[in-house]
């Protein structure tokens, strides 16, 4: 596969798509770029990549990823600096995901060269896609799952390596307005020894019901407890969790039932480098109500790649509900988001190397 990838053969589309598209007015996954990125694993290797038009592709209805879920995708995104670059953020810590992730699931690994080569070749020929406002990106989305015609129960011997993108705005409807959480006493999201810190599909689609159940009720999201004490927080669906008590940010503990999040990376080596004192650590509902109750729970908010930082303003638990910093964006995560968006777009240095400038 590797032979050939300094030069990735490119199929462009004949009518762009981006002059139908309002850039004002960008829900998130709804509007795709002109191209995307496809390689197939065969033979035991995995073969010469391409760009082609985004569109539809050929599937069996015996397709193995339909019936038994062997799928792994990322979500990063790219963005349009001051100066008029592009920024991928933090590639090297979704590839570390993607490597977990697929170790997981029993896929075989798409090479570091190869995943990186092929985004950013896509990302430039799509550039005119990344928008220009500041809390705006070009969302990227690669994603790889068993392409085998088989209905046995076992590891494809085919798969798919794809990669599309689309610009997008806010993850919530709601902007970065303070969200509301409630935990639910009937679900779990995942147990220590499952997939719960993989990124997969059978994750998120269960959460659909416990989720639209929770909106029915009138909240955000679902904010997840352990599946043995039904005590402990570990994350939302769509976001890990943060915590500031007593001048203290508090993170849930890692320990293979939460996804390691890049952005939560981020956010908890900033706050050391900024003297904000970081414990990762369980911690229960009971001690965020107590700590509500008591006057010590400064800020609650979530972290990840489509949100970046959302303030939590309200969080509900068996009929307990507590307001948070008065239902407003606390200045701690704000700082957080003020700084990343900022260094989204080149606005302050990368001490870090996060950045993957592409002229």
């Amino acid at each position: 596969m590797l032979q050939d990838l300094m030069t990735i053969p490119v199929r462009k589309v004949t009518q762009s798509k981006l002059p139908q598209t309002n850039f004002s007015v960008l829900r998130f996954g709804e509007n795709f770029a002109d191209h995307m990125a496809i390689a197939e694993y065969r033979d035991g290797a995995w073969q010469q990549p391409e760009i082609v038009p985004y569109g539809p592709i050929l599937v069996y209805p015996s397709l193995s990823i339909f019936h038994y879920g062997q799928g792994v995708f990322e979500g990063m995104k790219a963005f349009k600096t001051k100066d008029g670059k592009i920024n991928i953020f933090r590639m090297d810590k979704h590839y570390e995901r993607w490597v977990r992730s697929c170790n997981r699931m029993c896929i075989p690994i798409v090479e570091k060269e190869v995943f990186v080569r092929m985004i950013v070749e896509l990302v430039k020929l799509d550039r005119d896609w990344i928008p220009g406002d500041k809390y705006k990106s070009l969302y990227l989305r690669p994603f790889v799952f068993g392409a085998e015609e088989y209905l046995g129960l076992r590891a494809c011997t085919k798969y798919k390596f794809m990669v599309i993108t689309g610009p997008v705005g806010n993850y919530y409807s709601t902007g970065i307005n303070p969200v509301s959480l409630t935990t639910t006493p009937d679900y779990v999201r995942a147990v220590i020894g499952g997939a719960g810190d993989a990124k997969v599909p059978g994750n998120y689609a269960a959460a659909l019901l416990p989720t639209q159940n929770a909106q029915d009720e009138g909240y955000t999201q679902v904010m997840w407890l352990d599946a043995i004490e039904h005590k402990y927080i570990e994350e939302v669906g769509s976001m890990n969790m943060c915590f500031v008590i007593d001048g203290k940010l508090i993170s849930p503990l890692l320990r293979g039932t939460v996804l390691p999040g890049v952005t939560r990376d981020a956010v908890l080596t900033l706050a050391h480098e900024w003297g904000i004192p970081v414990e990762e650590r369980m911690i229960s509902i009971d001690e965020v109500i107590e700590a509500s109750q008591n006057g010590t729970l400064q800020e609650a908010f979530g972290t990840g790649t489509a949100a970046v930082i959302s303030p939590v303003g309200k969080i509900h638990h068996n009929g307990t509900r507590i307001v948070i910093n008065n239902n407003e964006f606390g200045p701690i995560a704000r700082r957080f988001y003020d700084y990343i968006t900022s260094l989204h777009h080149g606005e302050v240095e990368d001490t870090h190397c996060w950045n993957m400038i592409i002229d």
